[in-house]
């Protein structure tokens, strides 16, 4: 008999006799689709105040949280000094003083791996073909590729000019741009615009590799059947961001590899960048991470960025605006040279619209054309640094008609070329360049280039686990002392790194309570705890019924899913009935006590929209919700019917994710059940052969950067230890396979298993979907919270 039919059994009798309980409702209290019951006395819990609050308390979660970032956001350009110790007696102090965020800078951007040396490019030549693809007015066109990392190379055009260059420089389109069109060989930009052509007519040697665009042509699995409208962009940042990369950072190696030739070759010249749009980004950022680079070139660009949580989320960079605006990044360049350019910006509206083909499971983003007081707002911060090195006249602004002409205007070109060193004026345009038709295709070339970085991005993926196992070479296993102790670092490191971490609350600890439930075996009351302006807590509190008299009980606390509420646990018809099983009300008639969290995954795009404000403040969904148990926990231990030492944790779906993250932090959880969750967490976030990978999905919000390089789900279970953990798995859940769960939990059997806790762990296969299915669990429950007669179905 499984657990749910025995419960039925045992609620026929209650019913029979006229003994079973009516839920009750205030004003206020959201029915969810039931017929709302009979009202009961909204009287508050003893010793707290009572709770007035109306509405959706769910939704103004999810609304205080927003408010909350939005606050950080606005604050973090003035908070941002505290990270900067410059030294402006010399430049070579300014640039020493720097040099540490620099390179957090480029940590970040996923700076991580080992650039491939190599001597020249290579030419891209068909048998039997000219490697010439066009010539212009004293220079002329070739294709070439050249080594960036393991299996993955640059790809694009070489501008060689007739003589000797006067500088040499990386030419960055935009993402939609090809190279071809930056020379005019291909229609798309126009010829005002097409300022790679016009610096090789000016005597620059000029390489651009070609950008990932932002079509979904490639994205998804064909062999799954699981196309998405994701742009190739996404796709990969998708992929990466859990591993420590992003599709900025790939295409800065690809830069910077591009420098590395350029920076060796003679006679020597000085070297520049210049982008446009997604080109502008880079050449920014390139210019930041590389001091070899003398001067860079931005154009359509540069501004505040304290709104990047609305742009395209490949340009989401965690922990970002801690430390660094666009001003912040100039003065990294700083002393060199910087010219921004105010012109026309990529206006995107959106990501690639869903078709019957394409799911449209791509993350809202948006690009719009900077304004020219926002430039120059960003421009004043910039400056502030350059006049204090004395270089004052290296940080140049051009205004590009209203700062909405085209980019690449003589002013920027020619003050680009002076920023590297040159003097005399910008020669005048000459003819289009006469194509040769004999360059590589395009399109071909952008599949090679979007198929090599997945492929890399996958490899690493693939040799995660020793890189994780080196990360936790300083955990002691020989002892549970060595091991509590050895792992406090890893704890810290989890919560304040990779989830982010909030300050301590600031609201005192002042619960709001209202009766909501009265039923033969518990009273249920809702729970509204404060933490900060605009951001509480929320929860159900069941209290069991004939307690004696200073009585103290476990705590079980039962955790929703995705966009799922309390009620959902505790109500008989409620919308998640058929995954919860009412599972948290079953508890309370075992005479557990029974808390019901409200966590802020809920309100579809609204509470997704949370993590992209949340990543670049260095936060997470997970900030709050660690936060919000920590104070729940709190209230829990005032409570003179609650023993402390026994509050267990179990949740389903989105809530066994919890269970992963927040009980191996919060050591007062005396045991956590992760159930329909527990998985290859790295694989399932990263990888795309399997039909519940995440890059193929909507749930954008699950990640969580370098992740992969530092806790799979096996070492955020072994941070349990010795307190109990246990898996709850549904032979047909859909969010994973039983092998990878198996091969994942292996791991922390054999943890548990060394360390002679073998007993104090358990995973449960049944057969059953994504559900509670509360038999093994339950026992678990009973035996190691000790309350009552063990649990036998």
């Amino acid at each position: 008999m499984t657990r749910r039919e025995m419960f039925e059994l045992m609620g026929k009798s209650a019913i029979a006799s006229g003994l079973a309980g009516i839920p009750c409702a205030t004003a206020g209290a959201e029915t969810h689709g039931v017929d709302a019951p009979q009202a009961l006395s909204p009287s508050p819990l003893a010793g707290t105040e009572p709770l007035t609050a109306q509405g959706d308390l769910a939704a103004q979660m999810v609304d205080g949280i927003h408010r909350y970032l939005i606050q950080q956001t606005n604050a973090s350009p003035e908070s941002r000094t505290a990270r900067w110790k410059p030294d402006f007696s010399s430049h070579a102090a300014y640039v020493a003083s720097v040099e540490p965020n620099r390179q957090r800078f480029k940590q970040i951007m996923g700076l991580i791996d080992k650039r491939i040396p190599f001597s020249a490019p290579s030419l891209e030549v068909n048998l039997g073909g000219s490697s010439v693809v066009a010539t212009g007015l004293g220079f002329k066109v070739m294709s070439v590729r050249w080594p960036v990392l393991e299996g993955v190379d640059a790809e694009g055009l070489l501008l060689q000019p007739t003589g000797i260059p006067v500088a040499r420089v990386v030419a960055l389109p935009d993402a939609d741009w090809t190279p071809e069109m930056l020379v005019g060989i291909a229609a798309g930009v126009p010829a005002q615009a097409q300022f790679a052509r016009r610096l090789a007519e000016n005597g620059c040697l000029v390489m651009m590799p070609t950008l990932i665009d932002r079509n979904d042509e490639w994205s998804g699995n064909t062999q799954l059947g699981k196309l998405t409208n994701e742009t190739h962009r996404e796709y990969i940042h998708r992929m990466a961001y859990d591993m420590g990369r992003h599709t900025i950072g790939y295409e800065v190696q690809k830069v910077l590899a591009a420098v590395d030739w350029l920076a060796q070759c003679e006679p020597s010249r000085p070297v520049g960048v210049m982008g446009y749009g997604e080109g502008g980004l880079l050449a920014l950022y390139s210019a930041a991470a590389d001091t070899r680079i003398e001067a860079a070139c931005v154009s359509g660009y540069f501004q505040p960025r304290e709104g990047i949580w609305q742009e395209p989320i490949y340009r989401s960079i965690w922990s970002l605006l801690l430390e660094f605006g666009d001003a912040e990044i100039a003065g990294l360049i700083a002393p060199r040279t910087l010219v921004v350019e105010a012109a026309r910006g990529v206006e995107i509206s959106g990501p690639p619209p869903a078709t019957n083909r394409r799911s449209a499971s791509a993350t809202p983003g948006q690009l719009s054309s900077p304004k020219l007081p926002d430039v120059w707002r960003e421009i004043g911060r910039a400056q502030t640094v350059f006049e204090k090195l004395g270089a004052g006249g290296h940080l140049e602004l051009v205004v590009s008609g209203d700062g909405q002409g085209d980019p690449g205007s003589d002013q920027a070109i020619l003050a680009f070329l002076r920023g590297l060193g040159l003097h005399g004026g910008v020669k005048p345009p000459g003819p289009t360049p006469h194509d040769s038709h004999v360059g590589v295709d395009p399109s071909e070339r952008q599949h090679r280039q979007f198929k090599q970085l997945r492929e890399f991005t996958l490899r690493k993926v693939m040799e995660s686990e020793p890189v994780r196992t080196k990360f936790w070479a300083q955990a002691d296993a020989s002892s549970i002392d060595t091991w509590k102790r050895s792992t406090d670092f890893y704890r810290r490191y989890f919560w304040e790194e990779i989830l982010g971490k909030l300050p301590a609350a600031s609201q005192p600890l002042a619960a709001q309570t209202r009766k909501i439930y009265e039923e033969v075996n518990w009273t249920g009351y809702e729970v509204l705890l404060p933490l900060w302006p605009d951001v509480f807590a929320y929860g159900i509190l069941l209290q069991p019924k004939a307690m004696e008299a200073g009585e103290r009980r476990p705590v079980v606390v039962c955790q929703h899913g995705l966009e799922g509420r309390p009620q959902d646990l505790i109500k008989p018809g409620a919308e998640g009935e058929h995954y919860y099983h009412r599972f948290a009300a079953d508890l309370a008639n075992h005479g557990f006590v029974v808390y019901c969290p409200q966590n802020p995954y809920i309100g579809g795009d609204k509470f997704r929209r949370l993590l992209r404000i949340a990543n670049p403040l260095k936060l997470s969904l997970f900030s709050f919700i660690l936060s919000q148990h920590e104070r729940t926990l709190d209230w829990l231990c005032t409570l003179p019917f609650v023993d402390a030492s026994r509050i267990g944790f179990y949740g389903l779906s989105y809530g066994g994710k919890t269970a992963a993250r927040v009980p191996p932090l919060l050591d007062r959880y005396a045991l956590s059940i992760c159930s329909g969750d527990f998985n290859e967490w790295i694989w399932k976030i990263s990888r795309d052969d399997a039909p519940f990978n995440y890059v193929l999905t909507h749930e954008y919000e699950m990640l969580e950067f370098n992740l992969g390089n530092t806790f799979n789900y096996s070492d955020m279970a072994n941070l349990m230890a010795p307190r109990p953990f246990m898996v709850e798995r549904g032979h047909d859940d859909s969010v994973s396979s039983d092998s990878w769960v198996a091969y994942e939990y292996a791991k922390v059997r054999r943890h548990y298993d060394k360390m002679g806790l073998g007993d104090r762990t358990r995973i449960e296969f049944f057969n059953g979907p994504h559900t509670i299915h509360g038999v093994g669990t339950f026992a678990f429950l009973h035996e190691f919270l000790n309350w009552g007669e063990p649990f036998r179905p």
